[in-house]
């Protein structure tokens, strides 16, 4: 099946435009502050796969100065008309290609790798980051762990997919946000901690912190899984 984007489509921009950072999403945002601020200095910023910007909003409440980045202009449009003061461009074939080398302290990537189909492509996608970073500059890169695809959450179900069990590293796999009135699913990639190690290495990026965030219950959410299942990995790369 070939594979498309269901980002690039407005009910789903329209959507996805609401959600600000309940349930299993709020442990993807949660430790990130911590984590930044330990990964380096300096305030210059890519937020890239940006959708409708709320990481992007996110990065400029902690001090950045950010351009928000996506290929999906129906994003870019929510995004704009939420924060119309933002820096949010589209990006098309070029890719990365306006923006000046070496001259980023930080390249926050939020999902993004979920939606970019082939090992190749993510490596590409990970060399021009890398090429934007100034020599002490990190990428921040959030990605669904596989265990996200066959567990319940508070803000997702895969029950209705059974498949997603014997989905290998580089698979389709199809999940549901229930936190948002668009109960289409969503098809994702599905991509192992193994994969991941060597997509950073071929991309010439070392790993200085991974960090699986689970929820410690005391929070005032209906957790499901989140307690003793991380959905989420956390990955700090450097040059």
């Amino acid at each position: 099946m070939e594979f498309r984007n269901v980002y690039e489509d407005d009910r789903r921009a329209e959507a996805y435009a609401k959600l600000d950072f309940p349930g299993t999403y709020y442990l993807a945002y949660r430790d990130l502050p911590e984590i930044i601020e330990s990964s380096g200095t300096g305030a210059e910023a890519i937020d890239f796969g940006c959708g409708t910007g709320r990481s992007t909003r996110f990065l400029e409440t902690l001090g950045f100065r950010v351009t928000g980045v996506d290929i999906s202009a129906n994003m870019i449009n929510k995004a704009r008309q939420a924060d119309p003061r933002g820096d949010y461009r589209l990006i098309g074939e070029d890719g990365l290609s306006e923006f000046p080398q070496n001259s980023y302290d930080l390249i926050l990537s939020v999902f993004t790798f979920d939606n970019i189909p082939t090992t190749e492509k993510k490596i590409a996608v990970f060399q021009a980051l890398r090429s934007l970073l100034r020599k002490d500059g990190r990428v921040v890169s959030v990605v669904s762990t596989p265990e996200i695809y066959i567990h319940e959450w508070a803000s997702f179900s895969t029950k209705n997919f059974p498949e997603n069990r014997k989905a290998r590293s580089g698979d389709q796999v199809r999940i549901i946000i229930t936190d948002v009135d668009d109960a289409r699913p969503v098809v994702d990639i599905v991509v192992s901690e193994e994969d991941y190690a060597a997509i950073y290495r071929r991309a010439g990026l070392k790993v200085v912190h991974n960090r699986k965030p689970l929820a410690t219950g005391t929070e005032p959410i209906r957790w499901k899984s989140e307690t003793r299942v991380a959905p989420w990995a956390i990955y700090v790369l450097k040059k």
